[in-house]
C-alpha cells in the first residue's frame, strides 16, 4: 500500500514534535518556578486586570521577616489547616467540598494554599479541564521546589485581601495603618476572613458577618496552634494520623456489618 509509508513517517514526526513539545513545556516550567522560588513574581494576570477595573490600586512586596506570624497562621487555619502536612493536594477537603456542593446550590471549592497559589500567580481565570491540569502542574512544581514558607510567604505577597488591595502589607497599611509586621492576632484574623470575597468583604469597614467569621478564624488559630514550630508541627502529624487510623477502623467495622 504506498499510502502506508507516508502515513508512518507523518505519524512519527508529529511524535517528534509532540515530545519535543512536552520537553520544552517541561523545561521551561521547571526553570519558571524555580526562578520565582527566589524571586518575586512581579505581576498577576488578576492584578493587571485588577488594575484596569479598580479606581485604586494598592501592593508592596514584603519578605517573610517582615511579616505578622499571625498572618500565615490564620491563613492556614482558614484556609487549609493540613497545609504542613499535605504535598499540595487535599483530597479530604475535596471529599467534602463535593458534599457540601451537593448539597446546596453554592459551589464551593477545595483548593489548598498551594493550589491557590499556583493559580494566583501562574495561570489565568477561569473554570475549565485546561487551566485545572496546570494548575495541578503547578502546584506539584512549588512543592518540589519551594519550601513551605515560600508558598505561604508569595501566597501572603499576591492574593486579594480587599478590593484591588494585593498582599499583606498593603492590606495592613490600608485597614490598619500599620505595616504587616505588626500585624496581632486579632487582626490577621480579620484580613483573612475577607479572603473568601475580597471585592466584597472589606477588613476596613467589616460588616457583622466579616467580624463572625473573623472569630470564627481565631477559634481555628487556637484549635490549629503554631504548626510554624517544628515541635507544634511534630505533635499535629501524630494527632492527624491518630485521627486517620480512627476513620479507617471505623470505615472497616462498617464494611465488615454490611
Amino acid at each position: 500500500e504506498p499510502r502506508f509509508p507516508h502515513m508512518r513517517r507523518a505519524l512519527s514526526v508529529s511524535l517528534r514534535w509532540a515530545g519535543a513539545g512536552f520537553f520544552w513545556f517541561v523545561l521551561v516550567t521547571v526553570l519558571w518556578v524555580g526562578l520565582l522560588g527566589i524571586v518575586d513574581p512581579p505581576v498577576t494576570w488578576l492584578m493587571v486586570q485588577q488594575s484596569k477595573e479598580q479606581p485604586t490600586f494598592h501592593r508592596t512586596v514584603v519578605d517573610w521577616k517582615d511579616i505578622s506570624r499571625s498572618m500565615p497562621l490564620s491563613v492556614i487555619a482558614s484556609e487549609d489547616q493540613r497545609f504542613m502536612t499535605h504535598n499540595g493536594f487535599s483530597w479530604e477537603a475535596m471529599r467534602k467540598a463535593m458534599e457540601r456542593n451537593k448539597k446546596g446550590a453554592r459551589v464551593r471549592g477545595g483548593s489548598t494554599i498551594s493550589q491557590q497559589t499556583a493559580k494566583n500567580v501562574f495561570l489565568w481565570s477561569g473554570r475549565n479541564y485546561v487551566r485545572k491540569g496546570l494548575e495541578a502542574w503547578f502546584t506539584v512544581l512549588i512543592e518540589l521546589l519551594w519550601t513551605k514558607e515560600r508558598i505561604l510567604e508569595v501566597y501572603l505577597n499576591v492574593a486579594e485581601m480587599e478590593k484591588g488591595v494585593f498582599g499583606v502589607e498593603a492590606a495592613a497599611q490600608q485597614c490598619f495603618n500599620r505595616p504587616a509586621v505588626r500585624l496581632s492576632a486579632t487582626q490577621a484574623a480579620l484580613i483573612t476572613a475577607t479572603l473568601p470575597s475580597p471585592r466584597r468583604f472589606s477588613c476596613s469597614r467589616p460588616s457583622g458577618y466579616v467580624s463572625s467569621r473573623q472569630q470564627w478564624v481565631l477559634r481555628q488559630m487556637r484549635n490549629v496552634g503554631d504548626v510554624l514550630d517544628p515541635e507544634v508541627l511534630k505533635r499535629r502529624k501524630e494527632k492527624i494520623e491518630r485521627e486517620e487510623e480512627r476513620k479507617a477502623a471505623r470505615k472497616a467495622r462498617r464494611s465488615a456489618r454490611d
